[in-house]
């Protein structure tokens, strides 16, 4: 309706405005400032969104692994999913760049297809294991700005690179952090783990139970059962009572 004939239908009487006018009604949720965020589970400890600078471990398995970190220079971190052990690695990786200890961060990842080939992917091969690489980088932006990460990663101080571009390198200076390993295969966990150089730090994060490789093919189990006997090296096994994300989480994964 133009301005003009609404303009004739007020003159004339025509026209009932209350009918356009829009709903002044505001219906809003209540927010309780001081009580317990609400949860659909009910009764458990208020859960922290805000960003840390400096992290915290939310159960005995997470502070185990957080000194094993700080004391060792190879750790395999072996436990379900949502008990924290990307997102604490890439942590201690970032905390550790800013402190000057180390001069980059390497992260890898196999790019190992769940179900759907990457071939259908649209773009070049960058473009087709973006998504595989994904995870780190959310990990990443959470610690640090999107700005900031990708000034480093232009600088070369953030590498991203996928399990089958780590062959023939040696890792100095680096805080590297190898995630879903239980996605790779003897050999290859063999290879990323001799790529370990002086004042260097290794994290191999995954979990043997969800391995997306055919039955007996996965070779982080084998690996961290031969690493319990080297004092040298820490093997830090993460239980479902470790798991820090929905209480839903650990109870699926009780009964999967």
């Amino acid at each position: 309706m133009t301005k003009r004939s609404v303009k004739r239908f007020m003159r004339e009487g025509t026209l009932d405005l209350d009918q356009y006018q829009p709903d002044t009604k505001v219906r809003r949720l209540n927010v309780h400032s001081g009580g317990a965020a609400w949860s659909p589970v009910g009764n458990h400890e208020e859960r922290d969104q805000s960003y840390m600078k400096t992290i915290k471990p939310k159960s005995e398995g997470q502070a185990a692994l957080l000194s094993a970190i700080d004391e060792k220079n190879l750790i395999l971190a072996l436990g379900p999913a949502g008990t924290g052990k990307t997102y604490l690695a890439i942590a201690k990786a970032v905390e550790a760049l800013e402190a000057g200890k180390v001069g980059r961060i390497v992260l890898s990842r196999p790019a190992v297809e769940a179900g759907e080939s990457i071939g259908f992917l649209p773009g070049d091969m960058e473009d087709k294991l973006a998504p595989y690489l994904r995870p780190l980088y959310d990990a990443l932006t959470d610690r640090l700005s999107m700005k900031r990460v990708k000034a480093l990663m232009q600088e070369g101080l953030i590498e991203i690179a996928p399990v089958g571009y780590m062959r023939g390198r040696t890792l100095n200076n680096a805080f590297v952090v190898i995630d879903e390993a239980q996605n790779c295969t003897y050999t290859q966990l063999k290879m990323l783990l001799t790529r370990l150089g002086w004042n260097s730090t290794m994290i191999v994060t995954g979990d043997p139970n969800q391995s997306d490789l055919l039955p007996g093919l996965s070779g982080l189990g084998d690996v961290a059962d031969k690493f319990e006997a080297v004092d040298t090296i820490a093997v830090v096994r993460l239980m479902d009572k470790d798991i820090v994300r929905h209480p839903l989480v650990a109870q699926m994964l009780g009964v999967l």
